[in-house]
């Protein structure tokens, strides 16, 4: 994947998403995620970037992080990967909210290329997703569990009994994709042995792996004691085609493990459908139902594994590259003029559709683009690109620009101003300002701090300190903001000064 790498010791805290602090609602199906609100972490790494950011390129950082995205844990020793974890765990658990961890730290992922990385060996790897597991402790949590795991596989033959391109020179040949394969299956067992956990494999997408060479993969990865798959990671695929390909390979393995059908034998994208031309694939949903028609078995969503997919990047669709003007186009690595897709949720309207969520952090760079050429430039867009992972501000634009649908604009803005301090102690000073078309009459200021801060005295409001979660109801002469209006408020605090990241107004997400 190409993406930042956050560090297992993510300074996280007891960090929580503005809400209710009660245990959410398990599903009848029994998986956590399924109808659940998704966390929202306060301190999220697009919040991060948007501290070094002002103007547009900071509003548009606030505008993507005041959205629920994926928090990567991707490297650090058991212990680390365990405190990483159980943060997040807790600060979600404390809102009645679900997390979605997601684990990446396979040995050789993404083959050592542009996001390499990962545990030494299968020994270390196993150890770290022990420590994960057990960070989870119990509770609610759902695991995107290694992007591109089953993708890429080290020295792996495909279906068609092709060799693929992924050859590490330190791995023994003839055990590189077993041993990929018995990692991911001691993960899947690790997640789900932790508590109320929502495990997904690699499903790859509609523009990638056929249908039936795909579901062979996640079958021996161990599917079947998972939750279901992923698809889209960190790529463009319109949803229409993804809740296609997903059914199918939902359908695949059902066929596969409950008659004598073949995975082999499934229809795809490929055939008898046109990759190209969206119109000729319902010619592969005749072909499934052929299939169950011949096996006389019965399409069972309660029984068939179920799917999740990355909307985070895919409201535009694929990139097409200007024809013969590069040896190596890149579709992948940050294409321009995309944009957002679906908001991440948990009620989909599609019975095998667990939820669309972001799992790519949107906004954040693939990598340093060469399309072929020698670099440093970027020859599609004229300029370096970031480092994979690092923040992109040109590329955060597009993508708000161009959302499909489009994202609401923010209605209501926070200043933050510490008017002095001094040990153990601080004075700050909010404005809050109505920033859209409707007045407000009565309002509730929310944020979290990220410490042990505490609101020792404060005016022209009502407060609430539970943890590190604050809540600030209006008074009755500062209650009614007409739009452009603002107000102020202020405090006395104990501990380190320190602006929050992320506040709400009424439970909507602020510019600050």
């Amino acid at each position: 994947m190409r993406h930042r790498t956050i560090a297992a010791l993510a300074a996280i805290g007891t960090l929580a998403m503005i809400g209710a602090a009660s245990a959410p609602a398990i599903a009848a199906d029994g998986d956590p995620l399924v109808g659940s609100d998704i966390y929202l972490n306060p301190y999220s790494t697009t919040l991060e970037a948007a501290q070094s950011l002002s103007g547009q390129a900071r509003a548009d950082a606030q505008l993507l992080g005041s959205i629920p995205s994926a928090d990567w844990i991707t490297k650090g020793t058991p212990a680390e990967a365990e405190a990483a974890v159980d943060a997040i765990v807790t600060a979600a658990t404390a809102t009645g909210t679900v997390p979605v961890l997601v684990a990446y730290n396979l040995p050789f992922r993404d083959c050592s290329q542009y996001s390499a990385g990962g545990a030494a060996d299968t020994e270390a790897y196993e150890a770290w997703i022990d420590g994960f597991a057990a960070g989870i402790d119990g509770r609610h949590a759902a695991v995107i569990l290694e992007p591109d795991g089953l993708g890429i596989i080290p020295w792996n033959t495909d279906g068609n009994g092709n060799a693929e391109w992924c050859r590490p020179a330190d791995l023994d040949p003839a055990t590189a994709a077993s041993d990929r394969y018995a990692q991911l299956n001691y993960a899947v067992d690790a997640l789900k042995g932790a508590g109320e956990t929502a495990v997904y494999l690699d499903g790859t997408h509609s523009g990638w792996l056929g249908v039936g060479d795909i579901s062979q993969r996640l079958i021996r990865a161990g599917v079947d004691r998972a939750d279901g798959f992923f698809l889209n990671a960190s790529n463009y695929v319109e949803t229409e085609r993804l809740q296609k390909y997903g059914t199918w390979i939902s359908d695949c393995i059902h066929l596969d493990q409950n008659s004598w059908w073949q995975a082999a034998w499934c229809g795809s994208q490929y055939y008898p459908a046109d990759p190209n031309d969206f119109s000729t694939w319902t010619a592969t949903d005749a072909a499934y139902d052929q299939a169950f028609a011949d096996t006389g078995l019965a399409r069972d969503p309660s029984a068939q594994a179920h799917f999740v997919i990355d909307t985070s990047r895919n409201g535009q669709g694929p990139w097409t590259a200007p024809a013969d003007k590069y040896s190596d186009p890149e579709v992948w690595c940050n294409p321009p003029e995309r944009g957002i897709g679906e908001l991440p949720s948990t009620t989909t309207g599609e019975a095998l559709v667990d939820a669309y969520l972001w799992i790519k952090v949107p906004g954040e760079s693939d990598g340093q683009c060469y399309r072929g050429t020698g670099g440093p430039l970027d020859p599609e867009r004229g300029i370096q690109d970031p480092a994979a992972g690092a923040w992109f501000p040109e590329q955060a634009r597009e993508l708000v620009a161009n959302a499909n649908p489009p994202i609401a604009a923010q209605t209501c803005k926070v200043s933050w101003t510490v008017h002095g301090s001094w040990p153990g102690g601080f004075n700050t000073q909010i404005w809050v300002e109505n920033t859209g078309t409707a007045p407000i009459d009565s309002w509730q200021l929310g944020w979290t701090f990220d410490g042990d801060q505490r609101i020792q005295n404060l005016w022209s409001g009502s407060a609430k300190q539970t943890g590190a979660e604050v809540r600030v109801d209006s008074l009755s002469w500062n209650a009614k903001l007409k739009p452009g209006q603002k107000t102020t408020l202020g405090f006395i605090g104990a501990g380190a000064p320190a602006q929050p990241w992320l506040f709400t107004l009424d439970g909507k997400p602020c510019t600050s």
